[in-house]
């Protein structure tokens, strides 16, 4: 006989990104990991070109994820998640390397940038649910030798969020002031997410 927990529909998170699976695995959240194929640079360009702000931008792509894998996963709860960087009115794009990473965080040091975190689900091809969030970090005037300290520890995992920091490790130390959702900083916004999904009955109560 099943039971009600053994009825509910599937999580799927459609995205590569290895924090915001450790995000869900770490909350005990059962889901598979299937991130779509999006080239984000044209939307971003043309989501520029229209004016919209960055808080949209991450929305769009939010949205965009998780309805394009929903028509795979026709029956699963499908989270889509973006981030956007805003700093002095520019937007920084992940970067690809750990050169592009030491670019970035020398362009934030001593500055407070604005972080926008959305994550959207969707089901069978519609949006059901959106949250969105921001977050102003404090970059610390860090010395050249910090960096080097740095990248020395993180490599090439500077380059899997669009920040260059690994705010669970050692990208703690490039901050001197933190407001926001740490779980939004990560990738997802944990609490609203998990809110949604106990009242939509996909995960126990």
């Amino acid at each position: 006989m099943m039971g009600k927990n053994d009825m509910m529909a599937p999580l799927v998170l459609a995205s590569s990104s290895g924090s915001r699976a450790r995000v869900l695995a770490s909350a005990g959240l059962n889901f598979i990991q299937d991130a779509p194929l999006v080239d984000e640079a044209p939307v971003k360009e043309r989501l520029q070109n229209e004016n919209a702000s960055a808080a949209e931008c991450a929305e769009a792509l939010a949205k965009l994820k998780a309805i394009k894998m929903s028509y795979k996963h026709k029956k699963a709860f499908v989270i889509g998640a973006d981030q956007v960087l805003e700093c002095d009115g520019n937007w920084f794009n992940k970067p690809v390397d750990v050169d592009q990473a030491r670019n970035l965080l020398l362009a934030l040091r001593g500055k407070t940038h604005q972080l926008w975190t959305c994550a959207a689900i969707a089901k069978g091809g519609a949006p059901i649910w959106k949250h969105a969030s921001v977050a102003y970090l404090t970059v610390r005037p860090f010395t050249d030798s910090f960096l080097d300290w740095y990248f020395a520890r993180v490599g090439d995992l500077a380059t899997q969020s669009v920040g260059a920091y690994q705010l669970e490790g050692p990208g703690a130390q490039l901050f001197s002031k933190i407001n926001g959702d740490f779980f939004a900083i990560l990738g997802l916004p944990l609490l609203p997410l998990m809110a949604f999904l106990r009242e939509s009955e996909a995960v126990p109560i």
